[in-house]
């Protein structure tokens, strides 16, 4: 079964009385351990693809199943836990809480899943080992170097254990060494843990590592490579 399946995926937005039409009929599936890259200009509709594929916007037309599940007839509270359990998200802006530490940000997510302190515990120290923090628990975020925050959220997107993880871009505000670093992490993850990554990017690094790649230009696929 796959992780993603996208069926005639439309998605218009309104813009100053006018139409705009950011995807445009998209049929694409994503397999249990895929690494993925989406690219495409700016305002091709790789974004939007993700920011669906993630349950934070909702379609116009067409269906989206996510992990067997039809995103299309769950209301917003079910979008939601769906988000929660079963998608990981890492951003270029990293997206942490900067007034927590390390393993406070880290551990946030499976304390609004209810998970047990010892268990949570577990999974901190793990990923924390996984991505190389192991002493930088009780910093906070502005005590860290730009790949440092980006090591965080990527332990944040694994800690719940989710069934894919959706990077937008998470290579965009680093420099080339520390970003070669972060995505050599992402494909150690990806082959231990079997987690289906999705990227959004124009950057070529990313695309090298990428198993499979998937241009998109003015909403619709312009071509799908698997290496």
């Amino acid at each position: 079964m796959a992780v993603v399946k996208a069926e005639n995926v439309v998605k218009n937005y309104g813009l100053n009385g006018q139409t705009v039409h950011a995807l445009r009929g998209v049929n694409l599936e994503f397999q249990r351990g895929e690494f993925a890259a989406i690219a495409g200009p700016s305002g091709s509709g790789k974004s939007t693809f993700l920011h669906l594929t993630g349950c934070l916007d909702t379609l116009s037309e067409g269906s989206m199943n996510i992990d067997g599940t039809d995103i299309a007839k769950l209301s917003k509270k079910q979008l939601a836990l769906l988000r929660r359990h079963s998608i990981g998200f890492i951003f270029q802006a990293y997206n942490l809480i900067p007034v927590l530490t390390v393993m406070e940000n880290i551990t946030f997510p499976l304390i609004l899943l209810g998970i047990n302190k010892q268990e949570v515990r577990d999974r901190a120290r793990q990923v924390l080992h996984d991505v190389g923090l192991e002493k930088m628990e009780n910093r906070r975020p502005k005590e860290m170097s730009g790949g440092q925050q980006q090591r965080v959220a990527i332990a944040r997107a694994l800690i719940k254990r989710p069934v894919l993880i959706l990077a937008d871009e998470p290579t965009a505000n680093l420099d080339s060494k520390i970003g070669r670093e972060i995505l050599e992490l992402m494909v150690k993850l990806n082959k231990s843990e079997e987690t289906t990554f999705i990227f959004s990017t124009h950057d070529q690094m990313v695309m090298d590592f990428a198993h499979r790649i998937i241009r998109i230009r003015d909403g619709q696929v312009e071509s799908d490579e698997v290496k």
